[in-house]
This record gives C-alpha cells, sequence and structure tokens, in this order.
C-alpha cells in the first residue's frame, strides 16, 4: 500500500494545525493543502502565505472531499466535524485529529463507523502562544507524536501514515488510545492544573502586588504553561475528565504525604522524598520540544562597570546572533547570573555561549 495523498484538508489553522500544515509544505510541496477554520481571516493570511490553495472558508462537503483530513480545531469542535462530513466522505479518505485527548473522539469515531479510516494522532509540541501566526514547522522537529488506532483495518494504515508524520521531522509513537488519555493526563494535563491552581494560589495572596513583584526563577518556569489557551484546556479537561481526575487524586495523596511529613518535622522523609524527585528528573531525557519547548535561554554574571548589558548585546550583534529577550534578574533565589539572555535557535544559543565564554563572560545554563 502506498500513502501518497495529493489532497490534505485542515480544519482549524492555528498554532498546531498550521505548523502541521507548513511541515507538510515544506516536505511535500506537490500536496494541494485546503483549510478551513474559525475565522475567515485566519484563511486568508494561510492563503497570502501561499501555503493553501483557497482563500475563504469550506464547506462540510468541501473539507469531506479530500485524501486526508486533519482535524486541528479543540478536541470538543473536531468531535462535532465527525458528524457534519461523514455523508460527504470517500471510502479511502483518511482522518487523523491532533488533540492531547483520544478518548472521546474514539468512542465517537466507532459510533459513526469511521473507525477503519481513522487514526488519532497528538503532536506532544507548541507554545504559550497560540494561532496561526505562531505557527512554525519547527514544532515538530524532535517532537513525539503520538498515533491511536481503532480497527484492524487501520491498523494496516498505521505504518504508512506513521512514515509520513516521520518525515516531517517527528519521532512516532502508536499507542491505546486509552494508554495515550492516561499517559497525558499525568505528564501534560495534570501539570496544567496545578500551574493554573498555584498562579490562582498566588493571585489570591498577592497582597499590594508584593508577591507578582517578586516573582521569578522556579514560579515563573512552572507556571509558564499558564499562558496556554484558556478554552482548549477547557476542552481538555471536559474531554479527559476521568484520568484527568485520577491523577489529581493520586497527586493529592503524594501532596497529602508531604504535608504529613512537614506537619511531623520528619526530615528524612522530607529529603527523600525531595531525593526521589531529583533522580528521576534528572534522568529525564533532554528534549527541545513539548507542550511548551525549551528556552535558549543562559544566565551570565555582569561585571560590575558600565555599559556591560550593551557590550553582551553587541558581541552577539557582530556575530549576526539575534537576541529575543534580554534583562536584569532581580530575584536570583534559583537562578545563577544576573542577566538573563534568550536567543532564538539551537544554533544560536550554543554560538553564543561559546562567543561570550571567549570573551571571559561566565555563563550559567539551566537544564
Amino acid at each position: 500500500m502506498d500513502f501518497d495523498p495529493k489532497k490534505i484538508v485542515f480544519v482549524g489553522l492555528g498554532l498546531i494545525g498550521g505548523s502541521v500544515a507548513k511541515a507538510i509544505h515544506e516536505t511535500y510541496p506537490q500536496i494541494k493543502l485546503y483549510a478551513t477554520a474559525g475565522h475567515e481571516e485566519t484563511v486568508e493570511a494561510a492563503h497570502k502565505d501561499r501555503l493553501i490553495e483557497n482563500d475563504g472558508l469550506l464547506t462540510d462537503e468541501e473539507i469531506a472531499d479530500a485524501d486526508v483530513i486533519f482535524l486541528c480545531s479543540p478536541v470538543l469542535k473536531n468531535i462535532e466535524y465527525l458528524s457534519r462530513i461523514k455523508p460527504y466522505l470517500k471510502e479511502n479518505t483518511l482522518i487523523t485529529d491532533v488533540g492531547s485527548v483520544k478518548n472521546d473522539i474514539s468512542r465517537e469515531v466507532e459510533r459513526l463507523g469511521l473507525s477503519d479510516q481513522f487514526i488519532g494522532g497528538h503532536p506532544m509540541t507548541g507554545s504559550e502562544n497560540t494561532g496561526y501566526a505562531y505557527s512554525d514547522p519547527a514544532f515538530l522537529e524532535n517532537a513525539y507524536y503520538l498515533l491511536t488506532y481503532q480497527s484492524d483495518k487501520a491498523k494496516e494504515i498505521v505504518p504508512f501514515f506513521d512514515k509520513f508524520i516521520t518525515s516531517l521531522g517527528s519521532v512516532t509513537m502508536v499507542l491505546k488510545p486509552d494508554e495515550h488519555d492516561l499517559a497525558v493526563a499525568a505528564i501534560s494535563h495534570l501539570p496544567h492544573v496545578i500551574s493554573a491552581s498555584l498562579v490562582n494560589l498566588v493571585k489570591k495572596n498577592n497582597k499590594d502586588d508584593l508577591l507578582k513583584t517578586i516573582a521569578a526563577g522556579g514560579f515563573k518556569d512552572i507556571t509558564r504553561i499558564s499562558s496556554s489557551s484558556p478554552v482548549m484546556w477547557e476542552n481538555i479537561c471536559l474531554s479527559n475528565k476521568d484520568a484527568i481526575l485520577r491523577m489529581i487524586t493520586e497527586y493529592q495523596e503524594i501532596l497529602d504525604s508531604f504535608k504529613t511529613a512537614i506537619e511531623k518535622g520528619d526530615g528524612e522523609l522530607i529529603k527523600s522524598k525531595f531525593q526521589s524527585a531529583k533522580d528521576f528528573r534528572d534522568s529525564l531525557p533532554v528534549r527541545k520540544s513539548g507542550i511548551i519547548p525549551a528556552d535558549f535561554v543562559f544566565y551570565s554574571d555582569l561585571r560590575d562597570e558600565p555599559g556591560q548589558i550593551a557590550n553582551v548585546a553587541t558581541i552577539l550583534a557582530s556575530s549576526g546572533i539575534s537576541i529575543k529577550n534580554i534583562g536584569i534578574i532581580h530575584n536570583r533565589e534559583f537562578e545563577e547570573g544576573v542577566l538573563q539572555v534568550e536567543l532564538y535557535s539551537e544554533s544560536d544559543y550554543e554560538a553564543a555561549l561559546e562567543l561570550l565564554k571567549g570573551h571571559g563572560y561566565v555563563l550559567h545554563k539551566r537544564s
């Protein structure tokens, strides 16, 4: 069997849909891409970029007239589209999605009798920014792209679709829908719930803007994902309710055991909990992609002399290295170095480190 689509339609063209579309366009420029979205301006922008063929919204019949359909809207919206396009679908049209929850859409696929032509997809990548304007094919590079299937016929298609996705630069894994949902509940969905809860806790206790003023370092690191789309996370929590509730219950038990150890003043138990977490965290593979990709950030000690920030900027600019963000860290409880510099790419990051070290700067990286 060959997997050689001539026409691909995207339903939704935001951060993830746009990134997948751009990656396909770069790798397979001969494939004709079409898209519809919640806002016609998005479609017009993609057409202006010469990414897609159409410059207006598509009807359900036009969506169904494709070799492959990528459902890239919020999870509940993707489920709604299945019923809308079913009357117009061809038997050999492959449907896939990019949602981070699989059980709900899998049940709807089975109910509609579409299991033979559906392969679930979940590119584990993205940004705290949202929308087509921020989409980038680089988001797929070296990112895990999880695949699911529900029937023997769909299973036969998986290796060919897997090869197609791998060719876009992603690392694929094939899971059962329930395995997928429990896994992402633990490593993605629960962290977003915890992050939002922590931010709201700080907001509640932010008397006279004190906490907001001194918040930095560890707090900003573990709450950065709270800048993601609230609508998307509403959809995810409603769609993956059971798995998320299970993880919340288990997390509450672990948090309660921490609370008990602190109440009892059991230093050894407290230390063992932190040590266990450190050991596992340190064993994680270093990856540049994820739900929120790693920043290309380093820190520098600064000499107590005028113009040092300007000197760093000049040194980098003279080698063609663009700075994404630069600033002084006032709260360095969890940071080494007084100057924080963020760059756009890994290559610039590595080059900047060597360049500044050569000029005598003491630099620090965070794993």
